[in-house]
């Protein structure tokens, strides 16, 4: 009886296993993503907030200006917008995963010359107002670009949606060129 039942056992079938026939609308890498973008991008924004509008206990546009000028950005008002401009509307990008290798170069850019002008005199450490946030934060803009914003942003109807080196190459190489112009003025 055994032996009738090996033998008359179906044959394994050789095709693959069904699939579901839709794929889940988030995964956990998905949410993760949200999550870091939201977070991320939403505190960038409000940074930039308090340079331009003078939000979120900001100095505002004119008094940002004039710390700008002592940096040595003239007119300092102009940099002023510019840098919290590109703080605000690359937080904004990256939080809703809209045009994400311009958004990370946006943050970029800006961090490069604040590590520059700024942060990069006084070594690595924050405590001793060293580059360790700068670094961060552009390094968090960059993996972002490279990974993609994932399922849940709008760049999910794009081609750069997905991330890659050329998303990545782009966001770093604008920034770095934006920086660089900015810094030679």
């Amino acid at each position: 009886m055994l032996t009738k039942r090996i033998l008359n056992r179906p044959a394994p079938s050789t095709q693959p296993a069904a699939q579901p026939a839709t794929a889940p609308v988030a995964t956990a890498a998905d949410c993760g993503l949200l999550l870091l973008r939201l977070t991320f991008g939403l505190l960038m924004a409000a940074h930039g907030a308090q340079k331009v509008f003078g939000l979120f206990g900001g100095e505002g546009l004119a008094a940002t200006g004039k710390g700008f000028a002592a940096l040595g950005y003239h007119p300092g008002k102009l940099f002023a917008a510019v840098g919290g401009l590109s703080e605000l509307l690359g937080g904004l990008g990256l939080a809703l995963g809209l045009l994400t290798p311009l958004a990370a170069a946006a943050l970029i850019g800006v961090m490069i010359n604040a590590m520059a002008t700024v942060t990069g005199a006084h070594g690595l450490w924050a405590t001793e107002g060293g580059v360790e946030y700068s670094v961060c934060i552009a390094v968090v803009a960059l993996a972002v670009a490279a990974i993609g914003p994932g399922r849940l942003a709008v760049d999910r109807l794009f081609r750069w949606g997905t991330g890659g080196w050329k998303e990545a190459a782009f966001a770093l190489g604008l920034g770095g060129i934006a920086a660089a112009v900015t810094l030679s003025i």
